[in-house]
């Protein structure tokens, strides 16, 4: 009798460390490097204190964020553009918006414009206006850096909300390959003019410019009255067997706690701004009324 009660009790136990190895106590996180600097690291600080569920964190760009949480490469990305309508890699990922973000127009921190038109900003990319005497500056040529490619989160809307055209070239020379080397340059580059996302640039040593009038700060965002603005999102997918922990990560992200955290940081909770959903489709009207004009 004694022991048919030990042997299951035996077996219970040393099964025990193989059940306690199951417990999730990692999610790996790839994705764009705004929405990495933006919230990521704080969120996933806050996240592990309160749950004991360490995060780790990759850059690699939104394309990253979206296509190896789509092949269940890794559980949970981020992105700060949307899934691309008939991509096959991307199909699968799940988009989870969490956060605002604005595209900030950026310059070094001792040139003397404070401002640009949307109009301007266009004709800037353009080629049509490559001096910053044409924005209220000195007689000196605007080096104007972008991101290479044309998926990058910043690049894709900035090519939707101000050209409505997604395939749009920027006439510029200097190329970088993600958004932190780019705001690099510009910390260093007098005459240097670039747009980022505002929750990464307001942690460089940058002048961020205003555009028509508006800062890109909490309230002309959360308004809609600053023009450029754009969700964050963190990408998870269904069949990944890591997806109910990271469903319990995006809820956490919409607590108050964590909504508390990403304003901190600088962005705009998903939740603060509901109003600007409606907003965005009066954004890619106003694209295309430019680009008429």
């Amino acid at each position: 009798m004694l022991k048919r009660t030990l042997l299951p009790l035996l077996a219970l136990l040393l099964a025990a460390p193989l059940l306690a190895a199951e417990k999730t106590v990692a999610l790996d996180w790839v994705g764009c490097g705004i929405t990495k600097k933006a919230f990521m690291a704080e969120l996933a600080k806050a996240y592990e204190r309160r749950t004991g569920i360490h995060i780790v964190i990759e850059g690699g760009g939104a394309t990253k964020g979206i296509r190896r949480v789509a092949d269940r490469t890794v559980p949970m990305g981020g992105s700060c553009r949307p899934k691309i309508l008939g991509a096959p890699e991307e199909i699968r990922a799940r988009m989870n918006p969490v956060a605002w973000d604005a595209l900030a127009v950026i310059v070094h921190p001792d040139n003397p414009v404070s401002d640009i038109t949307l109009d301007q900003l266009r004709k800037v990319y353009e080629g049509k206006i490559t001096n910053w005497k044409a924005l209220g500056g000195p007689d000196k040529p605007i080096d104007l850096l972008i991101r290479r490619g044309k998926l990058s989160g910043v690049g894709r809307t900035l090519r939707q909300l101000v050209f409505n055209d997604f395939d749009k070239e920027f006439a510029s020379d200097h190329v970088y390959k993600s958004s932190g080397p780019l705001e690099k340059a510009v910390e260093t580059d007098p005459w240097a003019l670039a747009v980022t996302g505002v929750s990464s640039a307001r942690k460089r040593k940058v002048k961020l410019l205003s555009l028509n009038g508006k800062q890109p700060d909490y309230e002309h965002i959360r308004s809609g009255e600053y023009l450029l603005y754009r969700p964050l999102y963190i990408t998870s997918n269904p069949a990944h067997p890591q997806y109910r922990e990271v469903k319990r990560f995006i809820n956490f992200a919409h607590s108050r706690e964590g909504r508390a955290i990403i304003r901190a940081a600088g962005a705009v909770p998903y939740l603060d701004a509901l109003n600007l959903i409606r907003k965005q489709r009066e954004q890619w009207q106003e694209a295309r009324e430019l680009v008429r004009r």
